[in-house]
């Protein structure tokens, strides 16, 4: 079994990830900590997880672990690791955006995208989980990049649930606002651009044309909707041959002729890709569940090959359909 510690488990992320690894075959959890809720039962917080787990929160990190998830706010884990010495033995998983573009002198993050990065995760001490709406986008433009046919700008329109906003109560993420309203926020310049330029660039070893990325705040709870298009010569069907064949061995992506939808992939690890072409347009319309693809299912499937385990394991979930 893989002893796993979760560092800031009280929010939406943290409580995910407790959810999955409950149900992980060979996962156990030896801690989960919180300064907020400390000494509090993980079930009078997560309340869907009375009956399930007998753990409480402590204010204590055990570094007797094979594999430590971070899921606290971002510059958090980067403080934490300055302040802790970990055994180089532990393997860290950060789900907040403090590695993504710069590992710490001391250790090497791997990017953890695993339809990009597979191979470098099984080899990798440790990850840097992408962010939710660079998961979705990426994965919209992936097989363009790595064929060297992403070539023209890039606009993107995508909407994400108030989960995405985070556990603690801001006005743009309280009911009363974000009921029956819908708003643009961080037009163009969204922090998670830059993680997506660095894998793009990678992949087409070129420098990318801009990205031009309108992002909305939804009035519903979770899940992404990225609808990302750009000129291309591909047809529809070459279009479909060419992502089908990139995503033939990943297992969470898979491709829908018909149009997707949100309620499809919510409270599961998959993402769903729909492609259209229009006047020389390729449009890619990809969802996911921002708090599992987007965060705490991909931390998992991670783990999962850093540990040389099945990638699915402890990710078939079931999604709530209606």
């Amino acid at each position: 079994m893989i002893r796993a510690g979760i560092v800031g488990g009280a929010g939406y992320t943290g409580g995910e990830l407790i959810r999955i690894l409950l149900g992980h075959p060979q996962v156990s959890i030896g801690f989960v900590s919180s300064r907020s809720q400390q000494g509090k039962a993980v079930s009078a917080i997560h309340h869907d997880l009375l009956g399930d787990t007998d753990l409480h929160f402590s204010v204590e990190v055990d570094f007797n672990t094979d594999v430590l998830f971070l899921c606290m706010g971002h510059g958090e884990s980067k403080r934490f690791l300055q302040q802790n010495e970990i055994p180089d033995s532990v393997h860290i998983i950060d789900l907040s955006r403090d590695f993504r573009l710069n590992s710490p002198e001391k250790r090497s993050f791997v990017y953890g995208l695993p339809e990009a990065f597979r191979q470098r995760i099984r080899e990798a001490d440790h990850i840097a989980n992408p962010g939710c709406f660079a998961t979705s986008i990426q994965l919209a433009l992936l097989p363009l990049a790595s064929a060297k046919r992403l070539q023209n700008e890039v606009h993107i329109s995508g909407i994400t649930g108030s989960t995405g906003a985070g556990q603690q109560l801001t006005a743009t993420a309280h009911f009363s606002w974000r009921s029956s309203n819908i708003s643009v926020y961080k037009a163009f310049k969204h922090q998670h651009l830059a993680e997506i330029r660095q894998t793009l660039s990678y992949l087409q070893q070129d420098t990318i044309k801009p990205l031009r990325f309108l992002p909305f705040r939804g009035n519903f709870t979770r899940g992404i909707l990225s609808a990302v298009y750009t000129v291309s010569s591909l047809g529809l069907d070459e279009a479909y041959a060419l992502y089908e064949s990139y995503y033939a061995n990943h297992p969470f992506v898979y491709l829908s002729r018909g149009n997707v939808d949100v309620k499809q992939v919510v409270n599961t690890n998959k993402a769903f890709l729909h492609l259209e072409k229009e006047e020389g347009m390729l449009l890619i319309i990809s969802v996911i569940d921002n708090l599992i693809k987007g965060a705490a299912g991909q931390a998992v499937q991670n783990m999962n090959l850093m540990f040389g385990l099945d990638e699915e394991s402890g990710l078939h979930l079931k999604p709530v359909g209606f």
